[in-house]
């Protein structure tokens, strides 16, 4: 939204001088891009604030075949934040030719670059679906092409005669909606170089605002309507892209922005946006626009919008910052802008996949005297996560908050009572050191967490939550607890295995001694027990997640002790008869019980919380427990075919002498020589790297390696055939589909 002049511009956009609203407002036909916006912070009769922003969008999307007239595409967001109870209403409706426009930007390149997540969501949109939280219409969409008069599917957005706006919303499913008059106290304002702005796309667009109205009417809210006792709203209107010309933005360019919209206590208003590459940082325009109580304007290109505290998504995992400074020199101007509600995050695939946009609260001064207000401030893009790699490091960024947040380096006397005993158990602390506590129990865990690791495990229940329409935002401390789980494994197991590294650094036992190490690891699976709490949680419901996290528990310990064992004294017999349909699901039964029991254990809590069927609940379950056992059939062949960087040496297993799932498949595909070979071979840990290759290479060569990473799709891609029909098409879901293939085609 930079100032961009050009030379000539469509003789429908307004001419100099006052902006004819009863005109203007209306739509432009020579506008590829156009939408009206209104925000509006309002208090209820019975005190309650609130706040909303809508957005009605019309764009190009072809002609007609047989007409050749221009046809569009139109959507809707709207959202309504409650600042006491800290809840954020939202709704993002689309248009019907969602899906084939959505392929069409696919094709483009546009959108998510990660290469799984594009082929789940083509995946949906070849179905014609679309992904939740966004719906198609189901009804018409109306525009009238004289004067402002929309009606998407039911939301309508008018000018009436007396020169007002009227808004009406409706999201029947969360029982939420206004009918709201919004009547202008100021006339209305040119932003950019008279008017003229740089869009998102670097087009030309035109951008007037009126930044004061009264805003009447009354809100629907879960507990039933109330009416608006006194409120102020904004509107501004925005086109462009006009026939003829092109969008000139780079290929592959990304464009994030930030824009505020200010209204103070004492009459003033004041508007900002900036604009950048997000790939270079590079600004693409900038403007602050000051709007005094006599609604004359001034702007300065010189100004720094300067975040500074940051919220991050339990959903996206995107961190968003929820306190801003805006300094503009040339006006002395210096405000502190504070989100009001940290979690007001839209998730839309419109804008890949989520923005910030919400109610905020304004201090500072202008010009040395105090101000305050209330602001809508939207952040789009910058700094958000572009692939699966991207996204499961934000998540272990995330399972460490959650881990501090239970079990900190420092934790207070409350903290470890609630870790031995509870709340209502003081007596349980007599003689309890703290720091003791801290230093022989919390040191040896967090030593191996604060490494961090995979964290698909702690995703696995969150995301089952919110794929059968729960709300995961509930449960998020539960993030800590697959952690802890399967950290607490890590420490005791690797006392057995008398391994020396852990995630790049010494193992705990190494550093803390054995007692301690196998003490502080065995504590894990009982600190994550805390976690196991939630809103309105039913006591049947929490019966069966302590029945679910007890079973991955002893299916994991079980596990263990098979692994512990081994299969040496079997290899024999296999050496023999080529093992066959006997020792292959002996291996696979380690598997699933160290890695997939657990991970489906987990997901069936999600799903349970989250007011999933039945169906849904083992059908989340199966598909975490084939893609577990997929997760350890690829790292037995990323073993032998190599991880990325050299995670760890190339054929580890095969100088550690373990039998793993390719050496059986080899031993069933081998004549009864090489059968011979092979186990002389891997019995006796090679550590001469050309053995370990020529095992490698006969592994390879009999096809043994290629038979795992095929089983491994197999089970993946049968899961998900049968969860498919149980889960309606959302964003979760096209993560969990392309989590599966990012599990199959991972190289680390």
């Amino acid at each position: 939204m930079s100032q961009h002049p050009v030379p000539q511009h469509p003789a429908d956009w307004p001419a100099p001088g006052p902006i004819d609203l009863a005109r203007h407002d209306a739509p432009h036909p020579s506008s590829s891009t156009e939408w009206w916006y209104v925000n509006s912070h309002f208090r209820t009769e019975t005190g309650r604030e609130l706040s909303l922003f809508a957005s009605f969008f019309r764009i190009i999307k072809g002609r007609d075949p047989q007409t050749q007239e221009l046809q569009h595409a139109h959507s809707v967001t709207w959202a309504l934040t409650d600042r006491a109870s800290g809840k954020y209403y939202t709704e993002s409706r689309v248009d019907k030719d969602a899906p084939r426009l959505g392929l069409q930007k696919l094709d483009r390149g546009e959108g998510t670059q990660d290469k799984r997540l594009r082929r789940a969501i083509r995946e949906l949109l070849e179905r014609g679906q679309v992904p939740h939280p966004d719906v198609m219409f189901k009804g018409e969409v109306f525009v009238d092409p004289q004067h402002l008069h929309l009606d998407f599917d039911g939301l309508t957005f008018d000018r009436e005669s007396d020169g007002s706006y009227a808004l009406h919303l409706r999201h029947d499913r969360l029982a939420v909606g206004v009918d709201l008059r919004f009547a202008p106290q100021k006339t209305p304002v040119r932003h950019g170089e008279d008017g003229v702005v740089r869009g998102a796309s670097g087009e030309d667009m035109f951008y007037y605002f009126v930044p004061r109205c009264a805003v009447s009417g009354a809100v629907l809210l879960p507990g039933g309507p109330e009416a608006i006792a006194s409120g102020q709203g904004w509107y501004d209107h925005e086109f462009g892209l006009h026939q003829g010309q092109t969008d000139d933005r780079k290929p592959g360019q990304n464009i994030g922005w930030n824009w505020l919209g200010i209204q103070l206590e004492d009459g003033r208003e004041l508007s900002a946006y900036a604009m950048l590459d997000e790939d270079t940082g590079a600004n693409l325009g900038s403007l602050a626009v000051l709007i005094g109580a006599d609604s004359q304007r001034q702007s300065w290109k010189e100004f720094a919008l300067t975040p500074g505290a940051v919220w991050s998504s339990s959903r996206t995992f995107h961190d968003y910052p929820i306190e801003w400074t805006l300094q503009v020199p040339g006006a002395a101007i210096e405000l502190r802008i504070t989100a009001d509600v940290s979690d007001q995050e839209f998730i839309t695939v419109i804008s890949k996949p989520a923005f910030w946009e919400g109610r905020c609260s304004v201090t500072g001064t202008i010009d040395g005297t105090p101000v305050a207000g209330l602001a809508y401030l939207e952040r789009s893009g910058q700094g958000g996560i572009n692939d699966l790699d991207g996204f499961f490091s934000a998540v272990g960024r995330q399972v460490r908050r959650s881990v501090d947040a239970l079990i900190p380096h420092h934790p207070t006397w409350e903290q470890v009572r609630d870790l031995i005993s509870g709340p209502h158990r003081p007596e349980a602390m007599q003689g309890v050191d703290v720091d003791q506590f801290a230093r022989t129990l919390i040191k040896p865990v967090r030593e191996i967490v604060d490494r961090g690791g995979k964290s698909w495990r702690s995703y696995a229940a969150l995301a089952c939550c919110d794929v059968v329409g729960g709300d995961s935002r509930e449960y998020v401390q539960w993030l800590a607890m697959p952690e802890l789980m399967h950290v607490g494994s890590l420490i005791v197991d690797d006392v057995q295995d008398r391994s020396t590294v852990r995630r790049g650094g010494p193992t705990a036992h190494l550093i803390y001694g054995e007692p301690l190490a196998i003490n502080a690891g065995t504590a894990c699976y009982f600190m994550g027990q805390k976690l196991l709490i939630g809103k309105d949680m039913s006591a049947a419901n929490k019966l069966r997640l302590y029945d679910l996290y007890f079973e991955s528990l002893r299916a994991g310990h079980a596990g263990q002790a098979f692994d512990l064992d081994g299969l040496t004294a079997e290899m024999p017999r296999a050496v023999e008869d080529g093992g066959g349909d006997w020792l292959e699901p002996r291996v696979l039964a380690v598997h699933r019980l160290k890695t997939a029991v657990p991970a489906a254990s987990l997901a069936r809590m999600g799903a349970l919380v989250g007011g999933g069927s039945e169906a849904q609940i083992d059908g989340v379950g199966r598909f975490f427990e084939s893609v577990g056992l997929a997760f350890q059939i690829i790292d037995d062949v990323l073993n032998l075919r190599g991880f990325k960087g050299n995670l760890k040496d190339r054929g580890e297993d095969i100088a550690h002498g373990k039998v793993t799932l390719p050496v059986v498949k080899g031993m069933a595909r081998l004549e009864r020589d090489q059968r011979q070979w092979l186990w002389d071979t891997v019995r006796s840990m090679p550590q001469d790297r050309q053995v370990i290759e020529q095992t490698i290479a006969l592994l390879e060569g009999c096809g043994a390696i290629q038979a795992c990473e095929d089983e491994a799709r197999e089970l993946v891609e049968a899961a998900w055939t049968a969860l498919d029909p149980l889960v309606e098409p959302s964003m979760p879901k096209v993560m969990l589909r392309a989590f599966g293939w990012y599990v199959l085609e991972r190289h680390y």
